[in-house]
């Protein structure tokens, strides 16, 4: 299933480099001491799958938030194709946050939801049958839960594309990158002490959602996809009040894998803005999450 903020059919934006001013916020490591030895990072400007998103989550440590997660009792009250795939994307992001804690049963549960989703999607049950299977056999093993997980995304993803339901595949990717946003924003984030390193991962869903807005004009002839665009594009005012730069020599940039490496970045971008995204994306995903909305 697509999703790929996080690798699906993507606009590939190469950053600007500039030289370092003073920011707002600093996310490298020692700017002083320039003659430290610093490893690069991986920046992810493409749209990655639910799953694979929740390796951002893991780099950051978070902790589990029961309440920032879409209850599974909802599931079966999205009764529309649209609220499906949009929800389908939401729990793909729940189930790779609750993986991080090695929550068995409740991983289960959340992977059973989407394929009871994928099911409503016409998706047949064999892209998600064998994984389960295979699930509950190496449930202990969350790296193989994983790839297993992230295996059966992409198997959906084809089938949607194959059968010409490419905008129910957008929808999926918007609903996961709508989520994936939510909980950093209000899980991760704290407004009262910002840490560096959340700040950089909210701020580079500026390259990420130019890439989800470019990859939706693929599906315009579906009114949903349309209306959701919206809603990014005014999102995305926020995200264009600031800039991120890179210091001159230390980014370097991978197309095919759609990654900036760089051992830090500097941005413009203030608490204020950071408190826009945040409410903006609590709106607009309780939307999404809503049944009769």
């Amino acid at each position: 299933m697509v999703l790929g903020v996080f690798a699906i059919s993507s606009c590939k934006r190469a950053a600007t480099i500039r030289e370092i001013f003073e920011p707002t916020f600093s996310t490298y490591k020692d700017i002083a001491d320039t003659s430290a030895q610093q490893s690069k990072n991986d920046i992810f400007y493409g749209v990655l799958t639910p799953v694979e998103i929740s390796t951002i989550f893991s780099r950051l440590g978070i902790s589990l938030v029961d309440s920032a997660l879409n209850p599974t009792s909802n599931s079966s009250l999205y009764q529309s194709a649209s609220k499906a795939a949009l929800n389908t994307g939401v729990y793909g992001v729940n189930f790779g946050y609750i993986k991080l804690f090695g929550l068995s049963q409740k991983m289960l549960d959340y992977m059973l939801t989407v394929r009871e989703l994928s099911t409503k999607l016409g998706i047949p049950d064999q892209y998600l049958t064998k994984p389960l299977r295979s699930i509950n056999l190496n449930m202990a093993e969350s790296d193989t839960v994983m790839k297993l997980m992230n295996e059966a995304f992409h198997e959906i993803e084809n089938h949607l594309r194959n059968g010409g339901k490419e905008s129910t595949a957008g929808l999926i990717i918007l609903g996961g990158w709508v989520e994936a946003l939510y909980i950093a924003t209000h899980v991760v984030y704290d407004p009262l002490s910002p840490d560096p390193e959340v700040v950089q991962k909210i701020a580079e869903q500026k390259y990420t959602l130019t890439t989800l807005l470019s990859l939706l004009k693929n599906y315009y002839d579906d009114p949903v996809v349309v209306y959701y665009t919206k809603k990014l594009l005014y999102l995305k005012r926020y995200f264009d009040t600031f800039d991120i730069y890179f210091k001159k020599g230390d980014l370097e940039i991978d197309i095919n894998n759609q990654l900036l490496r760089s051992s830090g970045s500097a941005m413009t971008i203030t608490i204020e803005t950071l408190n826009q995204i945040k409410d903006y994306t609590a709106k607009l995903r309780t939307e999404i999450v809503t049944p009769n909305i």
